[in-house]
This record gives C-alpha cells, structure tokens and sequence, in this order.
C-alpha cells in the first residue's frame, strides 16, 4: 500500500493507519518512486480523487494492465492522457461515484459489527456549519469531517 499527499502530516497518519510507503507528490517523482518500490512493475490499482494535480503521475505510475480508478477532481477535471500509454500498457480506467443504497446498508453493518472503522478527523456542531466548511478549504483533515445534527 502506497499512500500519496502534498502534507508530509497526512503522511504521517496515513503511515500509522497502515500505509507501507508514503510519497509526497509535491516533492517526490511519485512514478519513479511507486516503480522503485515494487520493482520496476508499477502499481495494480490507483485510487484517484485529487484530479489534475496527481492525474499523470497516477496513470504513470500503473504497472501494465493496472487500473486507475478515479472518484474526484478538487484539483480540476480536465485531465490530460496520452492514448498511446493508454493501449500500450493495456489501463483500465474507471469512475466510481458513491455507491447504491444497498452497498451503503453493507457498509454500515459492518461499521456497526466493528469490521469496518470510518477515520472521523473532527465533528462540528450544526451551528458550526461555517467552521466546518473552512476547515475543509484549508484541507487540513485526514478522513471524514461530520457534521452533528441533533
């Protein structure tokens, strides 16, 4: 499991919840780094929800016939992909938006049977919607912020 951030303190967290490598994106070659550490294959999976910022290292760093796949862009959407390492390397790429109602009841029993444990970073009172909303622009937070209605 390799983890990816521009905050060397998500790293750190991330490396405590389990990550074996962690890379800073804004001052690591991710591509080379993600190939250095699992010997010159490249990853199966990539998880992508930055956007623009991370897209091309996130393609490059696809072992072949690995898959991306992408479920956000707070850094942008319009993402750029050379076909050619496209077909060449055989990638899958994949969007994924939430889940069905069914999937969430699954995920939630497991929550409640303790199989699953969300990461909450912080929870805000309803009167604290401003707060929170801040909170996120300056993306601070590691895992879920939750706002309390009561």
């Amino acid at each position: 499991m390799i983890a990816t951030s521009s905050s060397d303190a998500k790293l750190a967290v991330a490396k405590r919840l389990g990550a074996d490598v962690v890379l800073n994106h804004r001052t690591q070659p991710v591509a080379r780094e993600v190939r250095l550490q699992t010997g010159g294959r490249g990853a199966d999976v990539v998880v992508e929800h930055v956007g623009v910022a991370t897209w091309e290292n996130s393609v490059k760093s696809l072992a072949t016939g690995g898959r991306l796949v992408t479920c956000g862009a707070t850094t942008g959407y319009d993402a750029k992909l050379d076909l050619r390492f496209l077909f060449t390397r055989q990638l899958s790429i994949m969007g994924s938006y939430m889940g069905t109602k069914s999937e969430l009841r699954t995920v939630l029993k497991l929550v409640a049977q303790g199989r699953l444990k969300p990461w909450v970073d912080k929870v805000f009172e309803l009167g604290d919607c401003i707060a929170a909303h801040n909170y996120l622009e300056k993306a601070k937070q590691f895992g879920k912020v939750v706002v309390r209605v009561e």
